[in-house]
């Protein structure tokens, strides 16, 4: 009689947690968690992951539907986790890792590890907007609205949200068109704010992340090339950009009384026309000067590139040393972007290229040779640089190194494909390339997935580059058939890398068993 009752009881428990956990509609993108094994592993293999925790099955019925829609647009980035507080397990857990759901408001917390390790306690707006922006970017700030100082500018969220505005408002409008990672915007933002309240009523000041994807009509629309934008608007009509980007509160008060046009650009002086100690070569004097000068240094530089800027001082005051001290050695610079000829000849395809020239023989190029003191020591004494090391590229490994000319080709052929876009002297890129691989070799059997890399020094990789808004080095971008999804802001080690993918197959799999 007592094992009949016994069994009675257990299966009236089942049949009630059944009726629970159907009641509440828990999302199979949400992951039900129960023993403190099955959390460290969760832990152990994703590296964003936020845990509800409730005292009760039903206490936190109230987040489910919105903690579902936010795992169903996170997946693949960030993961979503429920610990039930209430049943014999779940209770044995909570008191393991000291959670008490039950002392909260709702009987409900929500808390987020990251990497393996606790992290935070989410305190921000429980909004979908505003948790897919935290699980994207556990670590960066708050969405701009939600911060209080930033209550006088208008947050626009849709296209629809901002011809509505531009039509109804009289007062003119000064745009400011951001993505939220971007460095300048977040610097900006204080400024902005601080320029919308001292105008309130004047004015209008407003914001929209134009980043994703939606909006690239918009962002062709009002000539977007770069984060941010400013767009001045009169009466619903655009009239020309704001470009002081360095500017305080008070630059942008002022303009917004006078709203002037940017002016013309002073077109910058080429160095070739500067009183300047290196010697500027062209396709008609190369050879000549070359047959004049036993030992030449030649810099093969463009105009537009930052780090052939970031040498170009290095670069005279070495020349201008070694005028001094009667040298035998000697620099000189070729601008390649108007003396082509000489570029395509020694096949000049990044910038800047130092080459070596004695007696008129390419002898050596070095890729090392960016600083005074290196280049001078170099003159004094030139010799054959060590062999170089092999590059990324040219090892045989899982990761696809892709071009403007195949890059979108291969990547609408791949259902998940994590893209790299590096600069082979980056610090944190040489960083992340063993971890990268290493991940692409797991995963290299698998047709549905890519790990890609994508060199943004190479000829027309800089302009995919610019393309797809790679702003620094390196920079990850999750691309589903083709389609950029969003950026990894992810670890950037094995366990990152490996683990954002296990968890988009994941994904995959649960779909499928959903559909059947």
């Amino acid at each position: 009689m007592t094992s009949a009752y016994t069994y009675l009881e257990y299966g009236v428990k089942v049949c009630l947690a059944s009726v629970l956990q159907a009641a509440v509609k828990v999302s199979p993108l949400i992951e039900k968690v129960s023993d403190h094994k099955d959390l460290k592993k969760l832990l152990r293999t994703r590296s964003n992951v936020l845990v509800l925790y409730t005292k009760s099955a039903t206490s936190g019925d109230s987040k489910f539907k919105l903690l579902s829609d936010v795992a169903q647009v996170v997946k693949g980035q960030g993961t979503i986790a429920w610990v039930n507080c209430g049943d014999s397990e779940g209770r044995k857990l909570c008191k393991k890792v000291k959670v008490d759901p039950s002392s909260k408001s709702g009987g409900a917390e929500l808390l987020h590890y990251k990497d393996g390790t606790f992290h935070t306690e989410y305190n921000r707006p429980a909004t979908y907007k505003s948790m897919v922006a935290f699980l994207k970017d556990p670590t960066g700030a708050p969405l701009w609205e939600e911060n209080p100082e930033a209550k006088d500018i208008v947050h626009v969220e849709t296209e629809k949200d901002f011809r509505k505005l531009l039509k109804r408002e009289e007062r003119p409008i000064l745009m400011m068109l951001y993505a939220p990672w971007c460095g300048v915007c977040k610097r900006m933002q204080p400024v902005f704010q601080q320029a919308a309240t001292e105008t309130k009523g004047k004015f209008v000041l407003a914001g929209m992340n134009v980043h994703p994807a939606e909006f690239d009509g918009l962002k062709q629309e009002y000539n977007v090339k770069g984060y941010p934008t400013f767009c001045y608007f009169e009466k619903g009509k655009f009239r020309h950009h704001y470009e002081n980007y360095g500017g305080t509160a008070k630059d942008i008060t002022d303009w917004m009384k006078n709203p002037q046009p940017p002016q013309p650009k002073v077109p910058e002086v080429q160095w070739s026309e500067t009183d300047s100690p290196v010697f500027h070569l062209t396709d008609d004097s190369f050879d000549g000067f070359l047959a004049e000068h036993p030992s030449v240094l030649i810099m093969f530089y463009a105009p537009w590139c930052g780090h052939c800027k970031k040498m170009k001082p290095e670069y005279e005051e070495a020349a201008e040393y070694l005028k001094d001290t009667n040298s035998p050695g000697v620099l000189a610079a070729v601008d390649t972007t108007i003396h082509k000829a000489v570029g395509d000849r020694f096949k000049i395809s990044g910038f800047p290229t130092v080459k070596y020239f004695e007696k008129g023989e390419d002898k050596f190029t070095l890729p090392h040779l960016r600083s005074k003191d290196k280049i001078i020591e170099y003159l004094q004494n030139p010799q054959a640089p060590p062999p170089p090391e092999q590059s990324w590229e040219d090892k045989p490994s899982g990761v696809s190194h892709l071009g403007m000319e195949d890059f979108r080709e291969v990547l609408k052929k791949k259902k998940h494909a994590l893209v790299m876009f590096y600069a082979p002297w980056c610090p944190h890129c040489k960083n992340a390339v063993p971890h990268f691989t290493t991940a692409a070799d797991l995963f290299k059997e698998d047709r549905k997935i890519a790990y890609v890399a994508v060199d943004c020094t190479k000829g027309q990789n800089q302009e995919l580059c610019k393309q797809e808004s790679v702003e620094g080095y390196p920079t990850f971008n999750y691309y589903n058939y083709g389609k950029f999804a969003e950026k990894y802001n992810g670890d950037r080690g094995e366990a990152g890398f490996i683990g954002f993918m296990r968890s988009l197959r994941g994904r995959d799999q649960g779909k499928r068993k959903e559909e059947l």
